[in-house]
């Protein structure tokens, strides 16, 4: 019995995830209905999470019969909060946009929590096959919901393009692993990982070859260059609300899984692709940032702005290099995945506010039409601002800690070149976030956005003004709640040094 409680969470979802489904087979549950009850268990999952928030632990339960492919511990656990909480702040952002659009029946709200059902499961898988399932499960519901209003042209555009690609790109991460099978007889990251430091030479020319094509796999799922093709299109496509829950919590379920790969099988041969990734790092800053500032349109510009936070990601994980049996530089793991904590808060809350302005219209699209913002809804511009603030990386916000962690992380590996072309693009990225902030505040609003009555007083309110306010505290958190020890930012570093080093428990 004590073993089944590590299980919990995940059951959890899935439970929700087909209570929603058979919910749905009756047209009397209202869409308020459906977002209650999925917030309901997913708080219920997350208050399981929370059991062991702060322990360092490391279990396989029930490995006669899982036979090794999962692992619980307190790393899977530290990213299982993170999806639960995007899941949960996701729902209630989009509370109203939902309500107020057709399309989104019972069964869209049972898709999202098998989305998140295979996103949790992929962080605790520990062999590839399963970590494939895991990631189409999340993949195919993503996919779903991105084409759920058939209606529109662009929803189904968007959806055959990225069900397409991402068709496609999973045939390399197949094609990986049969290389790696071939050559080392597993698919177990852990006899993977046993097979790496006791072999060499030719022996591992399947190996790299197929890890390689894995490798790819990641790349397109973050977006990286060259495989950020369908980012603008999937983004401008989808509905708002799901392009904030791709943008943010999906990104964080793929991280979750290979930087497990990495720091715990994978390591002493990651210096490998080190040069490869430099070349990926300058081309995703460069060409994202140059996509960011040709943008007119606000959605599509978010998006371009993420294929740069994918860069500053990538970065953090060249940082990490491995010499005589351990990794160098583990900080830059922490730093990872504090990032992804930061951009977790910042892209929620700057796509989920998009979505919450256009819930009752949807003229606010291009840069021109927030003109006025501020002197039409103060409260509105004030969140939209903190949320940029936190993404272009100024001071006083989660987002420039996370930057400069990362970056100091980078200097520190040797990375000067690569560490000075993102701060380049962090100097960028201020022209492109504080061009919407001046149209919000210095520039009258257009008659076509007036939105009389537009009622503030809801639910997606209240949660964006949340996550604005959890922006502030992991930027300055320390300083001015010194007394919540959770909002400390070396509270957030030890939670993941934490995670970090369940890892290596034997």
């Amino acid at each position: 019995m004590s073993e089944f409680i590590y299980l919990i969470p995940a059951i959890t979802v899935l439970i929700g995830a087909l209570t929603l489904m058979f919910m749905s087979m009756y047209e009397k549950y209202s869409v308020k209905s459906f977002i209650t009850v999925s917030t309901l268990f997913l708080v219920i999952a997350l208050g399981f999470s929370l059991l062991r928030f702060t322990e360092s632990y490391s279990v396989q339960p029930f490995n006669e019969l899982l036979n090794n492919v999962l692992i619980f511990d307190t790393f899977s656990n530290f990213f299982d909060i993170l999806l639960i909480l995007g899941t949960i702040l996701t729902l209630l952002i989009g509370e109203h946009y939902f309500q107020h659009r057709s399309y989104f029946k019972g069964e869209f709200f049972s898709i999202l929590l098998f989305a998140l059902f295979g996103m949790m499961l992929l962080g605790h898988t520990n062999e590839l096959v399963t970590a494939y399932i895991a990631l189409e499960i999340a993949s195919f519901s993503v996919y779903i919901m991105v084409g759920v209003n058939t209606e529109d042209s662009k929803r189904v555009e968007a959806i055959f393009k990225y069900l397409v690609l991402g068709a496609f790109i999973g045939a390399f991460y197949l094609l990986g692993t049969v290389l790696v099978y071939g050559a080392t007889a597993t698919t177990n990251l852990s006899e993977l990982g046993a097979y790496i430091t006791s072999h060499s030479g030719d022996d591992m020319i399947l190996v790299y070859i197929g890890l390689t094509l894995i490798l790819f796999t990641f790349l397109f799922k973050i977006a990286a260059f060259p495989f950020q093709s369908w980012v603008l299109d999937v983004y401008r496509g989808a509905p708002m609300v799901i392009t904030a829950y791709m943008a943010s919590t999906f990104k964080i379920a793929i991280f979750s899984f290979f930087l497990r790969a990495i720091l715990q099988d994978i390591a002493p041969i990651i210096d490998f692709w080190d040069g490869i990734i430099s070349v990926i790092i300058v081309l995703t800053l460069v060409f994202g940032t140059w996509l960011a500032v040709t943008q007119t349109i606000i959605k599509r510009m978010l998006a371009a702005s993420s294929i740069v936070h994918t860069g500053y990601l990538l970065l953090a994980f060249i940082a990490l290099s491995y010499k005589d049996g351990e990794i160098l530089n583990i900080d830059s793991a922490y730093a990872t995945m504090f990032y992804l904590i930061a951009y977790l808060l910042s892209a929620l809350g700057a796509f989920g506010l998009a979505s919450h302005i256009i819930s009752e219209t949807n003229v606010r699209v291009t840069y021109d039409d927030f003109k006025g913002l501020a002197h039409e809804r103060p409260f509105l511009a004030a969140m939209m601002t903190i949320f940029l603030f936190s993404l272009a990386g100024i001071p006083s916000t989660i987002g420039f800690i996370g930057k400069f962690y990362v970056f100091t992380e980078a200097i520190h590996a040797g990375y000067i070149g690569l560490t000075t072309l993102a701060v380049i693009a962090t100097i960028v990225s201020v022209y492109y976030y504080f061009k919407l902030i001046a149209v919000m505040y210095f520039y009258p609003a257009p008659l076509t956005c007036s939105i009389e009555g537009f009622n503030d007083k809801r639910v997606s309110t209240y949660a964006i003004a949340f996550v604005a306010i959890l922006t502030i505290l992991g930027g300055v958190g320390s300083a001015i709640v010194f007394f919540i020890p959770v909002l400390n930012i070396d509270s957030i570093i030890t939670l993941s040094q934490t995670a970090v080093q369940s890892l290596f428990i034997k």
